[in-house]
């Protein structure tokens, strides 16, 4: 028995040998792959970023922009994105994780230039940008990973605010992956967080009108449905009538 596992364990060690060249194979053929010039923001802001045409290709996005152009001459214009969503894009491809990466019990990686609790939004929206960039680039895998360290970011009602504003802004009123949650969140929480954040509150229901009419949606569906769950366990018979109070007018 010993001598078959040993086989086995042999098996399966030359199986991972052979799998282990054949990703050196693919990931030798991104790198001899012709480079390509990716310019990021506008004016002070432009950066040059440069990648392997094999690995953009990968993304259905990338791979329409460069299919027409000379490989002397392949350039990419994304002024209206973000660096560093790019960034880690970039370093997803080449290494299938961004910084943070995220660990085995559900937690991110330390990073010590970024406070432990998140009161400015920054890090939440690291990981929105991700999200939204994911989804342009036609990157499910990528889109994924980014929205479950959304929920892993420790934040106050103010870095909430700066979240809630940039999703708002930036996904489709359809969006239930990150854009519902959000109204969700205010929703059950906006009584003892907005007094944390008024100001912020206040101008977000102000900017975005649907944001404000989401969490009362929410709220009042909730109001309703206490009320029925009332009404179900009231006088036997069937539920008590309610009067409806009508002010009062001095003729």
């Amino acid at each position: 028995m010993l001598r078959w596992a040993r086989l086995e364990k042999s098996t399966r060690g030359r199986k991972r040998a052979k799998t282990t060249r054949k990703e050196k194979t693919i990931f030798l053929e991104y790198l001899k792959s012709p480079i390509v010039q990716l310019i990021v923001g506008r004016g002070e802001e432009e950066t040059t970023l440069t990648a392997h045409k094999a690995l953009l290709d990968e993304s259905p996005y990338f791979k329409e922009k460069l299919s027409g152009l000379d490989e002397e001459d392949l350039r990419v214009d994304l002024y209206d994105e973000y660096l560093d969503a790019m960034v880690c894009f970039l370093q997803y491809q080449y290494t299938g994780e961004y910084f943070p990466r995220r660990l085995g019990n559900d937690t991110l990686e330390s990073d010590p230039s970024v406070p432990a609790i998140d009161n400015t939004g920054d890090q939440l929206l690291r990981h929105a940008r991700v999200y939204t960039l994911a989804g342009k680039l036609g990157l499910p895998a990528l889109k994924t990973l980014a929205h479950s360290k959304i929920h892993l970011i420790n934040s106050t009602a103010v870095g909430e605010i700066a979240y809630a504003r940039f999703v708002y802004g930036n996904t489709p009123p359809d969006d239930v992956i990150i854009r519902k949650p959000v109204a969700a969140f205010w929703a059950t929480r906006s009584h003892v967080l907005r007094h944390e954040a008024e100001a912020e509150f206040k101008a977000m229901c102000l900017e975005y009108p649907q944001f404000g009419f989401d969490v009362l949606s929410l709220v009042l569906d909730q109001r309703e449905k206490r009320a029925r769950e009332r009404e179900d366990h009231g006088t036997p018979g069937g539920p008590r009538g309610r009067k409806r109070m009508r002010p009062s007018i001095n003729v």
